[in-house]
């Protein structure tokens, strides 16, 4: 099974995306995401699909779709 991993940054929120984490990948352009391929902070390596590491910009990206839930 292929998982689609590139998440819009504006897409709704996942059930596993908090402030601190997203479900898939939310980077602008993944291929120079400074943590990209990192084993356990990536989404794209890791079993769950959870990036540990968003952008700096995540967390009032986060807020504000969680105001729009």
């Amino acid at each position: 099974m292929i998982k689609k991993l590139k998440i819009d940054f504006n897409a709704p929120l996942n059930k596993q995306d908090t402030e601190f984490q997203t479900y898939g990948c939310r980077a602008n352009n993944p291929d120079i995401c400074k943590n990209n391929g990192i084993n356990n902070v990536c989404a794209f390596e890791r079993e769950d699909c959870i990036c540990k590491m968003p952008s700096k910009a995540w967390k009032k990206q986060y807020n504000r779709l969680k105001e729009r839930q």
